[in-house]
């Protein structure tokens, strides 16, 4: 066979192998753009990978859903910022609707101004800011919707009108870490085909009194809005049942053992509870001491369960925290900073936690606090905890001094210390009454991590830590929030009622990934010329200040008359101030020169480097290709 023809058949092999690679690689684009095919995260901190809980709930759709993403693009030509983030929202989006089997459908609507899309993402209560392009509203919000079983969501049925519908008002930059907790809530909450139940068992007045037209507390009233609130007589508790998704214990004095039974097996069974306790209640309205004599102290405990979890709690002791005091009006209408009463800011919020993440502030009154035992195998998470600036005094001081709150502030001595006033708990709890073994459905430990949540006050579910009423023009009274309580116990509440997947669903890192060298570099060069450059503008500014005073001397004498030194100072002056403003740009490009060199390094490197690099190992791979033919032949 002469040497032409095997050239040549080799050329039509080569030729017929790069045209088959063309069509596979045609082939497989246009199916992963059709059926998204694997794909593979390689960012450091998984951020397009849906969390297990999170592939759980969009797995186990039941009804066919519908998402709406409006977001102004038009408006936000200018706030690329907000235009990244949107992509990382949609991509979030996209990622869940492939893995919905069809149960997900998503649309992205640009909301114009004075469209019908504009208007319907008002009726829907999305939250517009300020800020967009030629001063326009910008929405930036997610709209479900639940359709009729019957109707897949891929379809396009328009006609179809949705059956339930929930919104997520804004995507807040700020709130990134939980971006996938709060969407996987939105569509586990629109697939459940009721409001979720929750109990209350309570020794406080919370649900008020209907017979003398005393009103539930606000808080309890807010919860009524997204959930069914049971109450349960605990005299009369036995079992709790388990479409009770979460259980709120307020102030819980002397409950019976079958009740505190009850409580423990509801835990250990999977249920989710929130425990109120307080050493000092100071909306118990029971006689400190009834008339058969016997003392009621207005504190709180659950010894026995919390021993079994693992829990420290004095409900003797209180909190007090001069730093964080709110000032209260006395009888003598003076007023007076109460260190027992706290207003606790974001610093004191755990703001890597759903519930608290987006709360200002709380405030509480007498708290108590929480620790681990020596030896438990539970973990605490703080929700909120006081400054290093507190202290903790006998619960029978805090009373004594309810007149005179300045007293508690007498040899005043911080413990240095951050004391856990609510926390979350989660461990392997056993059973905390095992005499109860032999009993039917008993459960002696926890099969996986069970979790409370404890917080060591009661006065902040009150009206009077968190609401003011006004007389509206109708004479209807108007409430207003001065703190964030009752937001948190809808957080807590909203949290805890969702499924096992939701909870597992933490805040994950955010995109916006810092350049920590420009960063280093930025500081170097502030610290480097900034003595530089204020010395220069201080100097400028007694120039142009000499400059004010000499120029209306020039004027008065119209130029002709002005004496030669007088011309000769003020051409001083100027030349001067032109060379400190030419120093200023100087030192300013100073500023940016390292960053700049890093930046044509980071461009030489990606733009000449690697192309280089790439076309000389190709080269050298051909070259060795062909001399190894050679050699054959």
């Amino acid at each position: 066979m002469s040497m032409k023809r095997i050239h040549f058949r080799r050329r039509t092999v080569l030729l017929a192998a790069l045209a088959l690679l063309a069509v596979l690689f045609v082939v497989i684009v246009l199916a992963s753009s059709r059926w998204r095919m694997g794909r593979i995260d390689l960012t450091s901190d998984q951020l397009y990978t849906l969390t297990p809980g999170t592939v759980h709930i969009v797995e186990g759709l039941h009804a066919p859903l519908r998402l709406t993403l409006y977001f102004s693009s038009h408006a936000t030509r200018d706030l690329p910022q907000l235009r990244s983030y949107e992509q990382r929202v949609a991509e979030m989006l996209q990622e869940m609707v492939a893995r919905a089997h069809g149960r997900l459908r998503l649309q992205i609507v640009d909301p114009v101004p004075y469209s019908d899309d504009e208007t319907s993402a008002e009726g829907y209560g999305l939250s517009p800011i300020n800020g967009g392009t030629n001063g326009e509203r910008v929405f930036f919000g997610l709209v479900g919707s639940t359709l009729p079983s019957n109707v897949d969501a891929d379809s396009d049925g328009e006609e179809h009108l949705p059956k339930n519908v929930q919104a997520i008002p804004l995507f807040d930059p700020s709130r990134e870490t939980f971006l996938e907790y709060d969407i996987a809530k939105l569509l586990y909450e629109l697939d459940q085909p009721s409001k979720p139940h929750i109990g209350v068992i309570s020794s406080l007045p919370v649900q008020g009194n209907p017979v003398i037209g005393e009103e539930p507390w606000t808080v309890m009233r807010q919860l009524a809005q997204q959930f069914d609130v049971r109450t349960l007589d605990p005299s009369r508790l036995t079992r709790i049942d388990g479409d009770i998704k979460a259980l709120l214990v307020i102030h819980p004095k002397h409950l019976p053992a079958d009740a505190l039974y009850a409580i423990d097996q509801y835990v250990l069974g999977g249920g989710h509870l929130v425990v109120f306790v307080d050493p000092v209640a100071e909306m118990d309205n029971t006689p400190f001491i009834d008339s058969n004599g016997v003392t009621d102290d207005h504190n709180s405990n659950l010894p026995r369960l919390f021993q079994a979890w693992g829990v420290q709690y004095d409900p003797q002791k209180v909190v007090l925290d001069r730093s964080r005091a709110l000032r209260i009006e006395l009888a003598d209408n003076s007023s007076s900073s109460h260190p027992a009463m706290l207003g606790l800011g974001q610093q004191e919020l755990n703001h890597d936690d759903v519930t608290t993440a987006s709360l200002q502030r709380v405030n509480v009154s007498s708290v108590g606090y929480f620790d681990l035992a020596p030896g438990t195998a539970s973990r605490l998470q703080p929700l909120m905890q006081s400054t290093t600036d507190a202290e903790v005094v006998s619960s029978q001081r805090v009373r004594e001094s309810l007149n005179n709150p300045a007293e508690l502030l007498d040899n005043y001595k911080p413990d240095n210390t951050h004391y856990v006033i609510a926390a979350r708990v989660r461990g392997q709890f056993p059973s905390a009454f095992p005499e109860r073994s032999n009993e039917k459905g008993y459960v002696g430990q926890a099969t996986g991590n069970a979790e409370v949540i404890l917080v060591g006050d009661t006065d902040l579910l009150s009206d009077r830590l968190w609401v003011s009423y006004a007389q509206s023009l109708l004479g209807q009274p108007q409430l207003s929030a001065i703190a964030n309580n009752g937001d948190l116990i809808t957080n807590i509440a909203d949290n805890l009622s969702g499924s096992s997947a939701l909870l597992s669903i933490h805040g994950r890192v955010s995109s916006q990934r810092p350049f920590t060298r420009v960063l280093a570099l930025q500081s170097a060069a502030d610290q480097k010329f900034l003595a530089k450059k204020q010395e220069l503008q201080r100097e400028l500014a007694v120039t142009r200040t000499r400059l004010s005073e000499l120029q209306p001397a020039k004027t008065a004498s119209h130029g002709d008359s002005a004496s030669p030194e007088q011309r000769a100072e003020i051409e001083q002056f100027l030349q001067r101030q032109l060379a400190i403003n030419k120093e200023l740009r100087d030192v300013q490009h100073q500023f940016n020169a390292e960053i700049d060199a890093l930046g044509l390094r980071l461009k030489f490197i990606n733009i000449v480097l690697i192309p280089v690099l790439v076309v000389m190992v190709g080269l050298l791979y051909g070259w060795r290709r062909s001399h190894r033919n050679r050699r054959r032949l």
